[in-house]
């Protein structure tokens, strides 16, 4: 009976979301860095080992409240769709790498190295993390999603994301 309700416990931690904690927010005061999260989903991926195009600005008059953050949009039209269903387009891990989630550690992600796996939104912090990230996805996000739940706040970096501009990309 108690390996059935570990079992129970185990399948139920791995079909919920990944989000543990408020959103991760750097020096520019958005979450995502400013980047629009709805933008992402018309952006066409790149094959794996290349850069995937960059995301849409949010204008810092088109802001939302959730998850602890304010996060910007492109548009009026792109908000209300993240307002509709949050989770379907923040970022996992609550916007940190997810590399450095997957070796047991918070440091920031980069919204500008991301991919998008079964329909959910990854980033990562440098470009040589998401080679090692693209080395085994779907085993870095088993490792990743069976860390998380374990990853105190108090586990995160706050230090800023390397070569990334830290000027927020939120147009006015």
């Amino acid at each position: 009976m108690k390996r059935f309700a570990l079992a129970v416990a185990a399948a139920a931690t791995f079909a919920l979301p990944a989000f543990a904690g408020p959103q991760f927010v750097d020096e520019t005061g958005f979450a995502v860095s400013g980047y629009d999260v709805v933008s992402y989903r018309s952006l066409e991926q790149g094959p794996l080992g290349q850069s995937q195009p960059e995301p849409a600005k949010g204008r810092a008059e088109i802001t939302a409240e959730w998850n602890g953050a304010t996060w910007a949009f492109a548009s009026e039209e792109n908000r209300a769709e993240f307002l509709s269903d949050p989770e379907r387009y923040a970022p996992q891990y609550d916007g940190h790498c997810a590399y450095g989630v997957s070796k047991g550690g918070k440091v920031p992600g980069n919204p500008t190295l991301w991919r998008i796996v079964d329909d959910k939104l990854y980033l990562n912090i440098t470009k040589n993390v998401v080679g090692f990230w693209e080395e085994d996805i779907p085993g870095n996000i088993d490792l990743a999603q069976g860390n998380w739940p374990g990853i105190e706040d108090n586990d995160a970096s706050n230090s800023t994301i390397p070569n990334f501009s830290s000027q927020a990309p939120v147009q006015n």
